[in-house]
């Protein structure tokens, strides 16, 4: 079956989107380290997700800072070059107003999850709000079910521990009380048979005997 064309654009559905994060990310991890393996290659790979999230990739066998630390020499070392400094100066800010702009898109929709700033959205905008928060609540109603089903079946264990360990003491106290009995029917035969001979021996004074 022929996979139609992926189309270079974001993501709207917020599930789909991090499927597909998951996805690509793990494929590009494996890419940076086959390239590190079968090219002898010094690879280092730094990712973020929409969440901060940090994942990275480092060939080097101390840290990714190796990596990074050769990268910033090199960098000084190409704006020795005057034809590249406009170049690459350019990229840096380029790559630093790109994320200016990720983070603060990132505080003003934190800012809107907590209910501040909400009276320049649209009805459009408060929507994805609403949706978003009925998403996570969502997420944290099934955690915590999970948890309480969790902590359900645990109690039942120790419950039926606890009903076990109830069960050997009755036992045990049923056969302990079975050798008291025992031991007070030997008692009380012994007694008897005490009793029984007492009363073959004659107490009182001697009859007289006749002429």
């Amino acid at each position: 079956m022929v996979r139609g064309k992926t189309q270079m654009k974001r993501i709207e559905n917020e599930t789909s989107r991090q499927v597909t994060f998951s996805k690509r990310r793990n494929g590009l991890l494996k890419k940076a380290f086959e390239l590190s393996v079968l090219c002898d290659a010094e690879v280092a790979l730094i990712i973020f997700s929409t969440r901060g999230r940090l994942y990275e990739f480092s060939s080097s066998t101390s840290s990714i800072n190796k990596t990074v630390e050769r990268y910033q020499r090199k960098i000084k070392d190409v704006c020795v070059n005057n034809n590249g400094i406009h170049e690459n100066t350019q990229i840096l800010k380029d790559g630093d107003m790109s994320m200016t702009k990720r983070i603060e898109q990132l505080d003003n929709s934190r800012r809107k999850l907590l209910g501040d700033e909400l009276d320049p959205c649209s009805i459009d905008e408060l929507r994805q709000v609403e949706n978003q928060l009925e998403r996570s609540l969502e997420k944290i109603r099934a955690r915590k079910n999970q948890m309480f089903k969790e902590q359900i079946e645990k109690l039942k264990g120790e419950e039926k521990c606890l009903l076990e360990v109830n069960k050997r003491l009755r036992e045990q106290y049923q056969i302990e009380r079975q050798h008291y009995l025992r031991d007070e029917d030997l008692e009380v035969v012994a007694e008897k048979r005490e009793e029984e001979v007492e009363t073959e021996l004659f107490i009182g004074r001697p009859e007289k005997q006749k002429r």
